[in-house]
């Protein structure tokens, strides 16, 4: 028989913090270092990249939100961003409901597709949905009416708000299942209906999932890329930040602007790590109350 290798606790304690800390150090080193550079002056980027700015350089930010246009970009993501989780929230939230405390006929139907969801890559059929689009644009050209799918950040907001009801119903339905019926049963005894129970009742008790949900869709639809570059064509049209971003980057690689490309890259950063400060202790509540019922 193999005799098993038992590990000091404290010394398997000094393992796991020295993995943690260096798990740290990888994610906070490179976003810091980017926050560094975006302060500094174009010649100090041929010097010791570790070395702090000689002094805080504003005007890289000033030039990637005038002159890169980022100030118009990101007000394309957040109007992307909102649309698209107000959209989810309102289709997802009933849906959600219904799958997990009423029984009907196509019930397990409609499970079982939105649960074929969860393994579609959006990646892959992309290029149909653009398809779509340019063709139903065609159309509407033909009968003398502007183009309306392509270059449209309402479409590409629907688009992210309809690739995201798979994984948002299955995991809201998940949740909606561990909430006692009791509590149901207590509001229709005191007259109220299934649609004041569902947004008096069931939805508050459901917060620490709603919260999930929205942190997670909103870093998706604030950081994607490759939906927002094919349905927004146009070269000087509506482009989200991520696009953009990636069009200054190309453009300050061949220009020699580090300080500017970095300044854009920490304009998009900053909403996500706002957003997660603000949010995080209820996010890291609602995981803790999903072990636990789990």
């Amino acid at each position: 028989m193999r005799k098993k290798i038992h590990v000091p606790q404290h010394l398997a304690k000094i393992i796991t913090y020295i993995a943690l800390i260096l798990l740290a150090m990888a994610v906070v080193v490179p976003v810091a270092w980017s926050f560094m550079a975006a302060f500094k002056q174009n010649h100090e980027f041929y010097g010791n990249p570790w070395i702090l700015p000689e002094k805080l350089y504003f005007q890289n930010f000033v030039s990637a939100w005038e002159e890169a246009r980022m100030g118009e970009f990101m007000l394309n993501s957040v109007i992307t961003t909102v649309l698209g989780l107000l959209m989810l929230l309102i289709t997802a939230l009933p849906a959600a409901y219904v799958l997990s405390r009423f029984n009907f006929k196509v019930k397990k139907i409609l499970r079982a597709l939105f649960m074929g969801g969860l393994f579609i890559n959006i990646n892959y059929i992309v290029v149909p949905i653009f398809l779509m689009f340019a063709d139903a644009d065609k159309w509407l050209k033909s009968v003398g009416l502007k183009s309306f799918f392509l270059n449209n950040i309402f479409v590409l907001a629907v688009v992210y708000a309809s690739t995201a009801l798979p994984f948002t119903i299955y995991l809201l339905s998940s949740y909606f299942i561990t909430i006692p019926k009791a509590y149901e049963e207590a509001a229709y005894i005191d007259g109220a209906g299934y649609v004041k129970t569902m947004i008096k009742v069931i939805f508050p008790m459901a917060k620490p999932s709603i919260i999930t949900v929205i942190l997670f869709n909103f870093l998706w639809f604030w950081n994607e890329y490759i939906i927002a570059i094919t349905l927004l064509t146009d070269p000087k049209g509506a482009k989200t930040l991520p696009v953009g971003l990636m069009n200054l980057m190309k453009a300050q690689n061949a220009a020699a602007q580090y300080g500017r490309m970095y300044a854009g890259l920490v304009l998009v950063m900053v909403p996500t790590l706002v957003f997660y400060i603000c949010v995080q202790k209820k996010l890291t509540q609602s995981l803790n109350i999903g072990g636990l019922k789990g």
